[in-house]
């Protein structure tokens, strides 16, 4: 189990150093927005067990509205250090449906150490429109389960295509219970911070009730 103390000491050193940002925090919750430290999620990323085939190095900051994110990754046999500004420009959230719609701008892959694979011979011409990533996704021989469209320089997802979370009961069941009153619809970055914007639906009162007692 993750140690909760290093977690708390971090936290704590974090208001030390950044008095102001209690108050922002703060002043988002009145907006029905959660402002995250970007720190807090790097630390996170240190702290928590990562799998062999993860992705290692990972960065994240912040390039308003959108997160900029970086990893070095194994892709078809080859090593590439990746990197793209995220933006969400759409979230729709129900006991059916995860769907995000992403612009990715800014994206780089830089090839690391010796290769012979495909990936890395198209690297290596330039031969990749990197502006137009939507466009790639659409040439893998085996796209994710979660992408319904690509194009361009955007990428739209449904988390409920993969048959993990789909089948999730639990988590099914808190979608059914919260999203009618209450649910995520803006994630953006501002200064070195997450901010997930909310909206509160009174009207789904009767939807939500009859979820929890069903």
């Amino acid at each position: 189990m993750l140690d909760i103390k290093p977690a708390l000491l971090s936290a704590g050193g974090f208001a030390l150093k950044n008095p102001l940002a209690i108050a922002q925090l703060a002043q988002h919750a009145l907006k029905l927005q959660m402002a995250v430290p970007l720190d807090a999620l790097r630390w996170a990323i240190r702290n928590f067990p990562m799998g062999k085939k993860a992705p290692q190095d990972i960065t994240i900051g912040a390039q308003p509205p959108a997160i900029k994110l970086g990893a070095t990754l194994r892709l078809m046999g080859t090593t590439i250090r990746a990197s793209a500004a995220v933006a969400f420009e759409e979230i729709a959230l129900s006991d059916t449906e995860m769907r995000i719609a992403l612009k990715l701008s800014d994206v780089d892959l830089e090839l690391r150490g010796e290769s012979e694979s495909p990936i890395a011979a198209l690297l290596k011409s330039g031969a990749l429109d990197l502006s137009k990533p939507g466009n790639l996704v659409n040439f893998m021989p085996k796209k994710p389960a979660a992408i319904v469209s690509a194009e361009d320089d955007r990428i739209v997802l449904d988390l409920m295509r993969v048959d993990k979370i789909a089948n999730n009961p639990t988590l099914r069941r808190v979608l059914e219970a919260v999203t009618p009153i209450f649910n995520l619809v803006t994630l953006r970055t501002k200064d070195d911070m997450l901010v997930l914007g909310f909206r509160a639906t009174p009207g789904g009162l009767p939807q939500t009730i009859s979820a929890v007692a069903g």
